[in-house]
């Protein structure tokens, strides 16, 4: 009886992750990294041949429509911040006393001289709203079965990639591998995600590597220092105003 129990517990498992299609595997995944909000302490490290530089920096993200990153080391960049409310993104720049809206051509431009651009890490739910999703194969990536699942973009979304391939853990939903292809079909970068811990009540990579495919000898890392999730963020606390003030 046992055992039949078991039979029909597998076939039932089976039939339902059978059943799970690609949009439902972006979704889990994005919920595991980002929670219905967040707010946490990353450090970002840019690493090119000769010289290496750090930046430490505080974020807060609420759903799809709202980001907010605010630079606190080193001191020569400390408070400048960039804002997402749904559609625009804005830009404040203490050294110059202003508040600077971005055009959408510039989401693509590198974030701090990062290999991150500004849409990488304000738009990083953008994935699961802005593209369609389609399941092309599975493979294995170090002890993980995952699933390998191709994005293309809607036709009206205001997104920068002509294309983006996602490598999911079957079991757990971590994203470990996320590759950024331009409107040719280009590899541009390559985003590998590590270092699978507990951290603000769940497990999730804690290490994110951007490496971009035509200078293989640079790289940038960020590490999460400490995240917390599902917390109370309302729409007012991402204005304008509190881009200039929060510290």
């Amino acid at each position: 009886m046992k055992n039949l129990s078991a039979i029909f517990l597998f076939v039932f498992t089976s039939r339902a992750l059978m059943g799970q299609n690609a949009s439902e595997v972006i979704i889990m995944a994005d919920e595991k990294m980002q929670g219905k909000s967040n707010k946490g302490t990353m450090t970002m490290k840019i690493i090119r041949p000769k010289w290496t530089r750090e930046i430490t920096m505080k974020v807060w993200s609420s759903g799809v429509d709202y980001s907010l990153v605010l630079v606190t080391e080193p001191a020569r960049d400390e408070g400048t911040g960039t804002l997402k409310r749904k559609k625009e993104l804005w830009s404040w720049q203490p050294s110059i006393d202003r508040i600077i809206k971005m055009p959408p051509s510039m989401m693509v431009q590198s974030w701090m001289g990062s290999d991150f651009t500004n849409d990488d890490l304000v738009n990083q739910s953008s994935m699961v709203v802005d593209y369609v999703h389609k399941f092309v194969g599975d493979t294995t990536i170090g002890s993980y079965d995952c699933w390998k699942i191709m994005m293309y973009p809607l036709e009206d979304a205001a997104v920068v990639w002509g294309k983006l391939e996602a490598y999911i853990s079957k079991k757990d939903y971590f994203q470990l591998i996320l590759k950024y292809y331009d409107e040719d079909e280009f590899l541009i970068n390559t985003m590998t995600l590590s270092d699978i811990r507990e951290m603000g009540g769940r497990i999730i990579p804690t290490k994110m590597e951007m490496s971009p495919a035509e200078n293989p000898d640079q790289k940038t890392v960020i590490i999460y220092r400490d995240f917390e999730y599902d917390i109370d963020l309302r729409e007012h606390f991402f204005s304008l105003q509190n881009l200039k003030t929060i510290r």
